[in-house]
């Protein structure tokens, strides 16, 4: 079934997440009335290759006006208008930047892939996985034929090869007869033809040539390609890096090259047997022999990697950063899925090969094919350990390489092998662990260039989009639930101040990671960072129920919330606490009937150490004006009942009853429910 048909069958708090992904930028009815034919494009590939996002783009033209052309014939003017008006929508913003529209796009299929996973999950009762994105794109089935194609006319090259030898020894045999007895012109001839034959199968020129476009579109694109999700994944983008598929490409077409490099010397030893003026071996056999060896070469250095990249284990989540004196580990893997090579590869690890740095533990092992599931050739790092730091810029800036070296020895060829982890940055103390992962996704978004280490002395600066897009990967990597487009607006209110369309505005490092935010003593990113770790370790479940705005200006908490009866209440995340906190804000009206708007303070992590949130909402109460302690709190925005939401979280012990403690004391607040608020 389609995606967008399941979608339509979900309930409804999850189509309530569904309508929160789209706006103007890419509007819902767009998705609705172009569903197939979007969901068949590859618009993640598009969102890194500007001359395909255009393809796309325009394609995407074409759609609308074969839908539009529908719409005339039904008589539909409603459709017809909004879709004129959606075209000349993208046609304005989108025709001169086609990546960001497929950056949008991207998302959003992304966002409904997780929504969906997450109502099936829910539905059986389990956990929650990523979609493991599959789906063979129309320029890979492309390869799939080519890399056929080239089997086919090896082991036709093959046979030809044995009718070679035959014609050889035929061809030999006419020729010394003939001298010996004295031509006739028709025999000549007829001897110029068989000879004509022999020179058009000594012709492998063709086939290289195959070889070499095909090993072109794995190395620089499927593989490039599979870097840049790498990348991406690491910072906590989709995780489409199975390296399966790519294997099996790359190993067959070695295959390939090997038996031709076998044929290329059979030629050379019929060459030795009979030989003429023009003979093709002589003039091509040298040329080809250095071919296929340079392709065979270059392919085997492509087709070592690193499967897995520097990561700590008690810190899955953020991989790349390593700290000094603490373990981290590695996983490297020759796509190249040959037998033989087990247990012949000796792999040695080195970081910043050019600095003074160490690799305690285990920094050499060998490759074979039992530890990894499916029998490929790989080499898993555990116990790697850092013993030194010499840093030039901010430490939490200063980018380092960890290198794997190793040497094949296969059918008479040596063949240097290297591959480079993504930059990582070492840190000496676990509290630069949120400035360094700054790092990481500031460098992972905006380059692919894996070997950039000096890309913090003029880091570039980013565009709101790709922050966007980044930001929601920081929850949805973890949790259940990414960012919804209004609390992205907020968030770039929050970087970029006041604007009506955020898209494409440009964001500097220094106010991501390093300037305070207007008003504040904090950065953007230390606040975040703060509310991120708050998320996972105190509300994570609160936050996969939506149950938590977050992320809302207080205009626009004021905005939805009057309308409301009084009791409802709403959850955001406080702006002014750097550690990262929680409130709640409800409605309540005045004794002359005025609607009011009520905060309470911000909850910290300290705080909910001591209760769970679901806990402090169940049981919070105020004194009223006769001196009676009421719960202000009813219905949880926009209408769901207290118990309903918050019930299941609390243990049976939490008595709803709270306890009289002083307001201002601390240790109060962590023993007692009651809490007075200030009008």
């Amino acid at each position: 079934m389609a995606q967008w048909n399941q979608l339509q069958q979900l309930e409804t708090r999850y189509l309530e997440q569904l309508y929160h992904l789209y706006s103007d930028s890419f509007p819902m009815e767009l998705r609705q009335f172009l569903a197939p034919w979007i969901e068949s494009q590859d618009w993640a590939y598009a969102a890194n290759k500007e001359s395909h996002a255009t393809l796309v783009f325009h394609n995407l033209l074409g759609e609308i006006d074969q839908q539009y052309s529908r719409f005339l014939q039904e008589n539909n003017v409603l459709y017809q208008h909004n879709l004129r008006r959606i075209k000349q929508h993208l046609q304005s913003k989108y025709l001169e930047k086609p990546m960001e529209i497929a950056r949008i796009v991207a998302r959003c299929l992304w966002e409904e892939q997780r929504l969906l996973q997450t109502a099936t999950t829910a539905a059986q009762d389990g956990t929650a996985s990523h979609p493991s994105g599959t789906v063979v794109t129309e320029k890979q089935q492309i390869l799939e034929h080519n890399l056929q194609d080239i089997r086919k006319r090896v082991q036709d090259m093959e046979q030809k090869m044995k009718m070679l030898e035959n014609l050889q020894d035929d061809f030999d045999f006419n020729y010394k007869t003939l001298k010996s007895q004295g031509a006739t012109r028709q025999k000549m001839s007829q001897l110029e033809q068989m000879l004509s034959a022999l020179d058009q199968l000594r012709r492998m020129a063709g086939l290289l040539s195959a070889m070499d476009f095909v090993q072109k579109n794995l190395t620089d694109d499927e593989l490039a390609d599979w870097k840049r999700r790498q990348q991406i994944a690491c910072i906590g983008g989709p995780p489409n890096i199975c390296l399966d598929r790519l294997e099996t490409w790359i190993t067959s077409l070695a295959e390939s090259q090997l038996q031709i490099r076998q044929q290329i010397k059979k030629l050379e030893e019929l060459q030795q047997k009979v030989s003429y003026k023009g003979d093709p071996i002589i003039q091509h056999r040298p040329a080809l022999e250095e071919k296929i060896v340079d392709l065979f070469r270059n392919l085997m250095k492509s087709a070592f990697v690193v499967e897995r990249q520097p990561c700590m284990p008690m810190h899955p989540d953020r991989p790349l950063v390593i700290k000094t004196g603490v373990q981290f580990t590695n996983k490297v893997r020759l796509l190249v899925k040959f037998p033989e090579l087990n247990y012949q590869l000796k792999i040695k690890v080195i970081i910043d090969k050019s600095r003074k740095f160490n690799i305690l533990g285990t920094n050499t092992k060998v490759m074979n094919m039992e530890e990894s599931n499916n029998g490929s050739l790989s080499a898993e790092f555990k116990h790697l350990v850092s013993d030194c730091l010499l840093a030039s810029l901010i430490v939490t800036e200063e980018l380092h390489l960890i290198t794997f070296e190793t040497e094949v020895y296969h059918q008479g060829l040596k063949i240097d092998l290297e591959t480079h982890s993504l930059p990582v940055v070492v840190i000496s103390n676990i509290c630069q662990m949120p400035n360094a992962w700054a790092s990481i996704l500031w460098y992972n978004m905006l380059t692919n260039h894996p070997k950039n280490v000096n890309f913090f002395t003029k880091p570039p600066v980013g565009t709101w989009d790709q922050v966007a897009e980044v930001l929601s990967w920081q929850f949805s990597s973890t949790t259940k639930r990414g960012l919804t487009i209004e609390q992205l607006t907020t968030l770039a209110e929050k970087l970029l101040g006041p604007c009506v369309n955020y898209s494409g505005c440009q964001i500097t490092w220094a106010k991501f990671c390093k300037e305070n935010m207007v008003g504040k003593g904090f950065s953007f990113w230390v606040w975040l960072d703060n509310i991120i770790d708050l998320v996972k370790k105190y509300i994570l479940a609160l936050w996969n129920e939506g149950y938590i705005l977050g992320f809302i200006s207080k205009e626009r908490e004021r905005a939805i919330l009057s309308p409301k009866p009084p009791g409802t209440f709403l959850l955001r995340f406080s702006e002014s606490s750097k550690e990262g906190g929680i409130t709640f804000t409800w409605v309540e009206k005045d004794i002359s009937g005025k609607t009011q708007i009520q905060s309470v303070e911000p909850y910290t992590k300290q705080q909910l150490n001591s209760m769970s949130f679901a806990e402090i909402i169940m049981g919070y109460k105020i004194m009223d004006a006769t001196n009676i302690l009421v719960s202000p709190l009813v219905y949880l925005f926009p209408e769901i009942p207290k118990e309903d939401a918050f019930g299941k979280y609390c243990r049976p012990e939490a008595a709803p009853e709270a306890e009289l403690g002083d307001p201002c004391s601390s240790k109060s607040i962590r023993k007692f429910n009651f809490i007075c608020v200030t009008p």
